[in-house]
């Protein structure tokens, strides 16, 4: 390939080297495009690394399969790879060069659409999504989710990204995922190295991470049924004169952070079940929790003021997060769950509001950012505490607030969105942190895949304190059947990049916790529509040598079925019969003019993030006029009166 730089060339717009440009050619002119990537692409910014041995491997096998299946149906390799069959192709190769059954996949799928059709996703399947997210049309940043699934190209380029954002970053480990690659797309099929932008256009009815394109893609795309929009307090607020990002210490300051507040994710689940005339989203109110979060300047009472003001289908909290107030006026701070003075004020409040579950039926279901969390995490490390997602707290809180459901969002899983970290413990490879295993109350030995194996035991009632040697966490010595796996992400981020992981993974939440204690969630739209997470997970296998040495039960379509929707479906009181999910007028909701310009929805996206003027929510018992005159009694030391009226026996 020549290096020269002409005006307008390829050459003249990249990055490489000349020497660089010498080892490198056009993409397009790979001979092998297949339905799974099989080599690092470079958009021109950075040396791609060459093929692995595996990559190489999987290449050659898919190349045979095709060439013998597109020979039979009279069709090039190329048409064939543009088929169910190249995809089926691909999932038999990965499945043989892995040395294992991932994938439930058949070689007359490669033949035969119908076959394919059959062991994918069958129609009356039932889709309850337990974790997506949007965010405000006044943000439209650049976003390391999308490109770490995305994958090297164009589009993560184009928001910054020249390499894999989360692998040997953050406290995670640096290498090749299981594929031998440093940066493999999650999604090739849906999320193209060019397509779709991110961020995108910034409008609330097209833009990449908005309302209008969540509808396409959750509703529209994708099998999904029901889905929870979720939202998120974990940023830190930005004084008026600028510097550096600080805690804040109101709600107002937390809130004008925020990719999406409460009350805006309360606004669109009113339009979006509006336009489908049936019941498509549920929305989170947000744990704010501590004396201060009771007290606030413009809210009273926050907690109160969501349930007033937005009615919050159930509850999502991020101990990570700076939420807590400690006292009004002081900055806000992590939090664990079972802060006997900072957390459980909160959650007497939602228990006091009990009569919200006759509308609300989830209104009682507490769910918990849990995990992702990699730096200073490690075994003896500073942040290997509850605060920054370790399951420590779970046993206590679980316990003392046995009418709440404690949903683990992510399922604790240790390292951030790049597992390799995990699969190195369990492989017990160079780079392990021990313990490489973990035993349970029984004897029963799993590898550790770290906080998630301890979680899953916990939940079971089988850890033993000590165990895990940093662990503070006390023995759980019966199931807490209030206790619930989430797999948003951390299904999304293994499945495809490091499988060994996502095998073990959930081979141990299925043999501790049940697939009636396991929920699917996709965290869309970081990571593109969803379907392609619902088809993974329905043509998942546990391989059989991994259930022969750890006693993993197999995923039947049944527990398939209870973790894509059926729980979920309980948890929240919603029927799963299908039939109830009308398309109603969602195909043409983006003519809808509470999405145009000015429109009333545009508004609440582009506004501060709640309804003004705004009116404080109190505790009635705490606040009204007796109240406040018993604490004028108290202070004027009044003392109480302690005649009595009436009779009273004189006789002994």
């Amino acid at each position: 390939m020549s290096s020269e730089r002409y005006p307008g060339s390829r050459e003249e717009d990249a990055w490489l080297s000349d020497e660089q440009l010498e080892h490198v050619g056009p993409a397009e002119d790979e001979p092998f495009q297949g339905p799974v990537p099989t080599r690092m692409i470079s958009n021109g910014e950075y040396m791609p690394f060459p093929q692995t041995d595996q990559q190489r491997h999987v290449e050659f096998r898919v190349k045979e399969l095709a060439d013998h299946a597109a020979k039979k149906l009279n069709m090039t390799r190329r048409q064939f790879l543009g088929t169910s069959g190249g995809l089926a192709a691909s999932f038999i190769a990965m499945n043989e060069v892995f040395g294992n059954k991932f994938f439930k996949v058949s070689a007359i799928e490669m033949f035969e659409p119908a076959a394919a059709a059959e062991n994918g996703p069958p129609a009356d399947l039932f889709v309850f999504d337990d974790q997506t997210h949007i965010v405000r049309s006044t943000t439209n940043t650049p976003q390391s989710l999308r490109a770490l699934a995305q994958g090297p190209g164009p589009s993560s380029a184009l928001a910054g990204f020249n390499s894999n954002p989360f692998n040997g970053t953050g406290g995670n480990a640096s290498g090749p995922d299981e594929l031998g690659n440093p940066w493999t797309p999650w999604n090739p099929r849906e999320l193209l190295p060019n397509f779709p932008k991110n961020p995108g256009p910034s409008l609330t009815t097209t833009g990449e991470f908005h309302l209008g394109q969540y509808i396409n893609r959750m509703y529209l795309q994708s099998q999904t049924a029901v889905s929870i929009i979720s939202n998120a307090n974990i940023a830190l607020f930005t004084p008026d004169g600028g510097g550096a990002p600080i805690p804040a210490v109101n709600i107002a300051q937390s809130l004008s952070a925020e990719i999406l507040t409460g009350w805006q994710t309360s606004q669109c689940r009113d339009f979006i079940n509006q336009q489908a005339g049936s019941i498509r989203a549920l929305a989170h109110g947000q744990i704010y929790p501590g004396p201060g979060n009771s007290a606030d300047p413009l809210f009273g009472d926050y907690t109160q003021w969501q349930v007033e003001n937005m009615q919050p289908d159930s509850w999502k909290g991020y101990n990570v997060a700076f939420a807590a107030s400690a006292a009004p006026g002081q900055p806000f701070a992590r939090w664990r769950l079972d802060d006997e003075a900072i957390a459980y004020p909160t959650y007497q409040i939602i228990v006091n509001n009990r009569e919200q579950l006759n509308r609300h039926p989830g209104f009682f279901n507490i769910c918990i950012h849990k995990g992702l969390s990699a730096n200073g995490t490690q075994p003896g490390g500073p942040n290997n505490i509850p605060q920054f997602g370790n399951p420590d707290d779970i046993v206590n809180a679980a316990t003392h607030w046995p009418m709440l459901n404690w949903i683990m969002y992510h399922s604790c899983i240790r390292p951030s969105f790049y597992a390799l970290q995990s699969f190195q413990d369990i492989q017990n490879l160079a780079g392990a942190m021990p313990p490489t295993t973990l035993m349970d109350s029984d004897g029963k030995v799993m590898p550790n895949i770290r906080w998630t194996t301890q979680f899953a035991q916990i939940a079971a009632g089988k850890y033993v304190a000590g165990r895990e040697p940093t662990s503070t966490s006390p023995s759980s010595t019966r199931r807490l059947s209030n206790v619930y796996a989430e797999l948003g992400t951390t299904m999304a981020s293994v499945i495809v990049t490091f499988p060994t992981v996502w095998a073990h993974m959930i081979g141990q939440l299925l043999y501790y916790m049940g697939s009636d204690h396991i929920l699917f969630g996709s965290d869309s739209m970081w990571y593109g529509g969803p379907q392609w997470q619902i088809e993974a997970l329905w043509r998942t296998q546990i391989p059989d040598s991994m259930r022969q040495q750890y006693g993993y039960p197999q995923i039947t379509d049944q527990d398939k079925r209870n973790i894509l929707g059926l729980n979920s479906a309980r948890l929240y009181g919603i029927s799963s019969a299908l039939s109830n999910y009308a398309p109603g007028n969602l195909p043409n909701f983006l003519s809808a003019p509470e999405l145009q310009p000015g429109g009333s929805l545009d508004q609440v996206l582009r506004g501060v993030g709640y309804p003004q003027p705004v009116t404080p929510a109190f505790i009635a018992q705490n606040h009204d006029n007796f109240a406040r005159a018993r604490q004028w009694a108290r202070e004027m030391n009044l003392g109480r009166e302690n005649e009595r009226s009436g009779w009273m026996r004189m006789d002994v």
